[in-house]
């Protein structure tokens, strides 16, 4: 089995050496089709570019190759790279996330067996407990016990998250 935690350290100092932090890094598609799964952002602009992508991938497949080539390759057998933006309805996977998305609209999956999976507004996080509001009151959630996270698509997480190039587009509608 895959140490996605080793791994996320061998490649964290090869993103922000271009500037980037990683969101998440997992292995994805099961045996089947085994995908070393990588998220980035620019701190400033919550995306990447392309060419970002292209230029991350470059570093972490040249770093792994290296490994590999000593006879220490962190990953057991095939496998494919994906390096992508987390995208707009983007996983939270630090605390930080739960700060900086305040205000939206997100769905957490609990550790706990048999927990239904919670939708609401982020508050916040304070001391590692993550606020949200939920139609039933607000909760205090641990964040150790978050299994999985995500932003829900809502017109205000749209408008909060502009396109870095509207190449390509027929047109942008922005309120104002």
């Amino acid at each position: 089995m895959t140490d996605t935690n080793a791994i996320t350290r061998l490649i964290e100092p090869e993103a922000q050496a271009l500037g980037f932090d990683l969101v998440r890094v997992a292995m994805i598609g099961g045996t089947s089709d085994p995908t070393l799964q990588v998220m980035a952002e620019r701190p400033d602009t919550r995306q990447l570019t392309i060419d970002d992508c292209a230029d991350l991938s470059r570093r972490i497949s040249e770093k792994l190759d290296a490994m590999e080539a000593d006879g220490r390759d962190p990953i057991d057998g095939a496998y494919r790279l994906e390096v992508s933006s987390p995208g707009i309805d983007r996983p939270l996977t630090r605390a930080k996330d739960y700060a900086d998305w305040t205000g939206h609209e997100a769905r957490l999956k609990l550790d706990e067996a048999g927990a239904k999976p919670l939708s609401g507004t982020i508050k916040g996080i304070d001391n590692d407990i993550v606020l949200l509001a939920t139609p039933k009151g607000d909760r205090e959630i641990p964040f150790e016990s978050i299994a999985s996270a995500k932003l829900l698509l809502t017109d205000a997480l749209i408008n909060a998250t502009a396109p870095l190039s509207t190449e390509g587009a027929d047109s942008i509608k922005t309120e104002g």
